[in-house]
């Protein structure tokens, strides 16, 4: 029973706005990449790994060096989500690649009193692919992402599109950064074609060096706000990056019902880098954990 009202939940977005509105495909709004989850999952000024793009295509015009990541996020009853991301240069061009796989196991069906007469799984999937190009500090990027949702027997795709700009050096270490996401549609799941959950992101950036304390200080703050639902979301993040090997990590969303405070850490290990993030639920909901592991090909 509780899986079945997890599924009902996570297709009118409950979990994830305070107003379910009229868009589906919940699993788009959750976030990629521990760091950016723990410090409140902004992500739309900040390019630290490949998934970065999820946030703001035009993060890809960041790019140093190729990079490859891994990211499971274990979230409550059993669900569960998968990220693989890849960075890297390609005909003078920077690109990301990536596949988001998101399931809920275990579903049971029943007609009647009693045992299930089955269970099922709900799948969901996008595989996305972004490119950017820069005009000094303004840069500008485009993600388009091939969707599927599997509900049961049946079965729908279709694609999505983000756009992103961002600028640098307004002062020294301040950066801008703006995003759309999820424009398109999907073919219709039995009935009904889903709406996409149209994402509009707004946020900024301060790095400092602490040379005192031989680290490196990053603050974050943004707007964010989902066009189908009527809340509003404010973000604040921050990190402390001590000796170039360990960071902490920490943040607050307003306007969720079951969400707010973020914390993690980071690690970096020649070209590994290990990070963690923490995401609490009210209403007995349970908590989030969130693992990534990047390799920097330098």
């Amino acid at each position: 029973m509780k899986k079945f009202l997890l599924i009902i939940l996570i297709n009118s977005s409950f979990l994830f706005a305070q107003s379910a509105g009229n868009s589906g495909l919940a699993f788009l709004k959750y976030g990629s990449g521990a760091r950016n989850i723990s410090m409140s999952d902004l992500g739309v000024v900040s390019m630290n790994d490949p998934l970065a793009a999820h946030y703001n295509p035009a993060l890809v015009n960041e790019i140093s060096h190729a990079q490859v990541m891994f990211t499971h996020s274990s979230l409550i009853q059993d669900l569960s989500m998968q990220n693989i991301g890849a960075a890297f240069e390609l005909f003078g061009l920077p690109f990301f690649v990536g596949v988001n796989t998101t399931s809920i196991p275990g579903i049971e069906v029943r007609t009647q009193p009693g045992d299930p007469q089955t269970t099922f799984d709900a799948n969901y999937f996008y595989g996305a692919i972004s490119s950017g190009y820069k005009f000094g500090d303004l840069s500008t990027g485009v993600t388009i992402k091939y969707l599927y949702e599997n509900m049961f027997s049946d079965e729908a795709t279709g694609f999505g599109f983000d756009f992103g700009l961002t600028y640098k050096n307004i002062i020294d270490g301040l950066a801008l950064g703006a995003s759309i996401r999820n424009i398109g549609s999907m073919n219709k799941l039995r009935e009904a074609e889903t709406k996409l959950p149209v994402d509009l992101r707004l946020g900024a950036e301060y790095q400092t060096n602490m040379k005192s304390l031989n680290s490196q200080l990053t603050i974050q703050a943004g707007y964010q706000k989902y066009t189908e639902t009527d809340d509003n979301h404010i973000h604040f993040g921050a990190e402390v990056f001590y000796g170039e090997t360990l960071a902490l990590r920490g943040g607050y969303m307003t306007g969720y019902d079951s969400k707010g405070l973020t914390a993690g850490l980071g690690l970096l290990w020649g070209p590994l880098n290990f990070d963690y993030a923490y995401l609490p639920f009210e209403y007995g909901l349970g908590n989030s954990h969130i693992i990534s592991i990047t390799y920097n090909f330098f």
